[in-house]
């Protein structure tokens, strides 16, 4: 007879994220995940398959769950001018606060992005899926905030942004300070 399973998922597949977050999809062992999950090996790949499927779970609690949640006031219909201004400055300051976790290990995707996973097809098309929904809601926020613009400025200048909040987040591990440079000067942009 099958045991109950004794554990709430969605508990376990956060505890993963911070794992995968912190230390990559490479550098995440079964004994990490084990301790800081608190259930066995045997448990995760009952449930989740795999490592990678534990993996797949933490990537979309990350996006549903820390990513999207940012990105909300960009779906507002109309977006408010200020929409852009906000979520830098959110970034800005989550960033400053060197306990969180964007400020200690930039964004898990972007991370991803540079780890040998990202060779598998459906982890690069996530990530690229990803860096759209970013460019999506930003385009959508300068576009809001300069309406009287033409496309391929908005297109531009949205685009720079991206860049600067993806390069932000490649910078949060090793220079924080950096990080938030980038940040500042998108503000910059988003205001000039």
């Amino acid at each position: 007879m099958a045991r109950t399973q004794a554990f709430d998922r969605d508990t376990v597949v956060r505890a993963a994220r911070t794992v995968f977050w912190e230390h990559g999809y490479d550098g995440a062992s079964i004994p990490e995940l084990e301790e800081a999950t608190g259930i066995r090996r045997s448990s995760l790949y009952n449930t989740f398959g795999s490592k990678r499927g534990l993996f797949d779970e933490a990537v979309q609690s990350y996006l549903d769950e820390v990513i999207r949640p940012r990105l909300r006031p960009f779906k507002a219909d109309p977006v408010a001018p200020d929409a852009l201004t906000d979520y830098l400055t959110g970034l800005w300051d989550a960033f400053g606060n060197l306990d969180s976790m964007p400020a200690t290990n930039g964004c898990l995707l972007v991370n991803t992005a540079r780890e040998s996973i990202a060779h598998d097809s459906a982890v690069a098309q996530l990530v690229a899926e990803y860096r759209a929904e970013l460019a999506s809601a930003i385009r959508r926020g300068v576009h809001a905030q300069r309406p009287a613009s033409l496309a391929t400025q908005t297109d531009d200048l949205a685009e720079n942004i991206v860049a600067l909040v993806i390069a932000a987040f490649a910078l949060a591990r090793v220079d924080s300070t950096q990080a938030r440079h980038n940040l500042t000067l998108a503000l910059r942009l988003a205001h000039d």
